[in-house]
C-alpha cells in the first residue's frame, strides 16, 4: 500500500521505545519509592482512544471543542464521546458530531449542523498488571451512520458536515505503562484502525466536488490510520502528552452525469490517494480522578495531496 512506509516507521519507533522502558523497567515487585497507578490521574491524551474498557454499569463523556484551521478556512467543530460499561470488559457508546464552516473565498455555513453520528462497540482482551510485559489491549468496531449533510448544498457547499455514506471501522488499541528513571509514570498507546465505506447516492453540489445538476454516486475510499501516544505524569493532576500520527487514505471515485447538459456526458471524478501526517502534543489537569480537562493542538503539515492544518481543541473528561 502506498504510504504504508510512514505507518512501519510510527509503529517501529512506538515498539523501540517500549522495548527500552522494558529494559528499565524489571518484572519484579514495584519499588516502595516509585510513583504509584493510583497517584497519576490522566484524561488521556488528545487522539488516542483508551484501550481499557469501562466497569460494568460506569460511563464517559467526553465533550471536544475544536477549530481546524487552513489557509483559507476555519471548520469550528464538536465530538462527544459517549460511552457505557455494558460488561467489565465490553463498553459500548455513540459518538455524535456538528460543526460550522467559515471560508474566505465564499459563503460559510448557514448554521451550526449535525455531522455524521458514529455507534461502537470495544471488547477488551488482555489488562496490564505492574510486573507484567502484558499491555491492555482492545478490538473495537465502530459504524459510521450518514446523519451529516453531504448533498443538495446549492450555494453553500460549507453546510457539508458529512459523507453520506454508511463506514465500518475496525480497531485496535494497546496501552501500557513504564516508570521512568526519575520513577515517574511513562502511559504509551498504539492504536491501529482500517476504515471501509460504501458507496452513497450523490445530487447535485456535493462535498464529493460536484456540481449543479450532479446525478450519480460516489466511492469513498478506505483509510488506514496508526496512532501511537506518550503522556508522562509530571505530577499526580498535571500530565504531559503527545499523539503522532499517520493516515493513508484511497482514492475516492465519484462517476454520473449531468441532468443540465443537452447530451450528458459521463463524469468520472477521483481525489486520489492521500497521506498524512500529524503531532498533538497537549496539556492534561485533573480536579479529581474522574474529572480533567485537556488542552492540544493538532499540526498536521503539508503532505501528498493533503493540506497543512492546525487544530487547537479542548476537552472534558468525566468518568462516573
Amino acid at each position: 500500500m502506498r504510504g504504508s512506509g510512514g505507518a512501519v516507521a510510527v509503529i517501529t519507533a512506538w515498539l523501540l521505545v517500549s522495548w527500552v522502558g522494558a529494559r528499565a523497567q524489571p518484572a519484579s515487585p514495584p519499588a516502595v519509592d516509585r510513583q504509584s497507578l493510583a497517584d497519576a490521574w490522566w484524561t488521556g491524551p488528545m487522539l488516542a482512544p483508551n484501550a481499557t474498557t469501562l466497569p460494568r454499569g460506569h460511563f464517559l463523556i467526553e465533550p471536544y471543542f475544536y477549530d481546524v484551521k487552513g489557509d483559507h478556512s476555519n471548520g469550528f467543530g464538536s465530538l462527544t464521546y459517549v460511552n457505557y460499561g455494558l460488561l467489565d470488559r465490553l463498553t459500548v457508546g455513540l459518538i455524535p458530531t456538528a460543526g460550522f464552516n467559515q471560508v474566505t473565498n465564499g459563503p460559510g455555513s448557514s448554521g451550526v449542523g449535525m455531522g455524521d453520528l458514529t455507534v461502537q462497540a470495544q471488547y477488551r482482551l488482555t489488562k496490564f498488571h505492574e510486573g507484567s510485559w502484558v499491555p491492555t489491549t482492545s478490538i473495537a468496531a465502530q459504524e459510521g451512520l450518514p446523519t451529516g449533510k453531504y448533498d443538495r448544498l446549492g450555494e453553500r457547499p460549507s453546510d457539508g458536515l458529512g459523507s453520506g455514506a454508511y463506514t465500518t471501522t475496525l480497531a485496535l488499541y494497546t496501552q501500557t505503562y513504564f516508570w521512568l528513571p526519575n520513577r515517574r509514570i511513562l502511559r504509551m498507546r498504539c492504536n491501529l484502525t482500517q476504515s471501509f465505506s460504501r458507496s452513497v447516492d450523490v445530487e447535485d453540489v456535493s462535498v464529493y466536488g460536484t456540481e449543479a445538476g450532479f446525478r450519480g454516486q460516489a466511492k469513498p475510499g478506505g483509510a488506514s490510520y496508526v496512532d501511537a501516544s506518550w503522556e508522562y505524569s509530571l505530577t499526580r493532576r498535571w500530565v504531559l502528552a503527545l499523539d503522532a500520527t499517520y493516515r493513508h487514505s484511497s482514492d475516492t471515485r465519484t462517476t454520473g452525469y449531468n441532468i443540465a447538459d443537452p447530451a450528458p456526458a459521463r463524469i468520472r471524478l477521483n481525489s486520489g490517494s492521500s497521506d498524512a501526517f500529524g503531532f498533538a502534543p497537549a496539556i492534561e489537569y485533573s480536579w479529581k480522578p474522574t474529572l480533567g480537562v485537556l488542552l492540544g493542538t493538532r499540526l498536521i503539515p503539508a503532505s501528498h495531496n493533503t493540506k497543512a492544518t492546525i487544530t487547537p481543541a479542548v476537552a472534558i473528561n468525566f468518568v462516573h
